[in-house]
């Protein structure tokens, strides 16, 4: 047993110094889809989908944007419904229209885990989209998950009380290493302190990015994963 216990953490090291590669989705089972982006193969065998409903933007109150002509259906895998946000102050409007998004996408027969919030708060701002969340899950149907998107810099600060408090408020956090197709060139020093982030975490990545686990990501117990974002293929 000691001699499998010890093969085992040699294996496990062994990934974390792989050399950086290339993202191959195929790999992967977990992805957003974004408007505009064509679904591809792996959507096929994937365990969990992040797909973008809608927009909130606008000033001075951010107003839903449909970004969906039909309700997707998805019959394999779980599906979290995804709003790409630009203002924390909504329109009285919004709040009703994703409750009903959450009913007609359980309505086609999706298994809807919950909704995830895209928006990119800066560090300092944490505390005060805490607030926003905690108000927003109380806001929610009962039983629906809540998952936000962060930025590389609030892993930076993995000890910051402003990210950990929002353990219990969220039920995940995706980190995204990648702007816009590519990954972020100095991701690696971001992730260094990922063992102080107290709350279920996961890492994005960008499809054909780069990417090199930081040493002893597969052993934190905090880490639930990776989520693909899909691109479009270039002509």
């Amino acid at each position: 047993m000691r001699l499998l216990a010890l093969l085992a953490l040699m294996f496990l090291s062994a990934c974390d110094r792989a050399e950086p590669g290339r993202v191959d989705a195929r790999n992967y089972d977990a992805f957003w889809l974004w408007a505009g982006v064509e679904p591809q193969p792996v959507l096929d065998s994937a365990k969990t989908i992040y797909i973008l409903a809608a927009e909130i933007k606008g000033w001075p109150e951010g107003r839903y944007v449909d970004l969906r002509p039909a309700v997707p259906q998805v019959k394999h895998a779980q599906v979290w419904i995804v709003y790409r946000v630009e203002t924390l102050t909504w329109d009285a409007s919004v709040l009703p229209r994703i409750r009903r998004d959450l009913e007609s996408w359980k309505g086609k027969g999706n298994r809807i885990a919950g909704i995830q919030i895209d928006f990119d708060a800066a560090t300092r701002g944490l505390p005060g989209y805490a607030t926003f969340l905690q108000k927003l899950r109380v806001d929610l149907p009962p039983g629906t998950g809540l998952s936000v998107t962060g930025l590389l810099d609030w892993s930076s600060g993995g000890d910051s009380p402003a990210l950990n408090a929002l353990d219990g408020m969220v039920d995940e956090v995706v980190l995204q290493t990648y702007q816009g197709r590519h990954t972020i060139p100095s991701y690696a020093a971001y992730l260094r302190q990922l063992e102080r982030v107290k709350l279920p975490f996961k890492i994005g990545l960008v499809q054909h990015g780069e990417w090199q686990a930081p040493p002893g990501l597969s052993r934190n117990p905090n880490f639930k994963g990776y989520v693909v974002f899909l691109l479009n293929s270039e002509l």
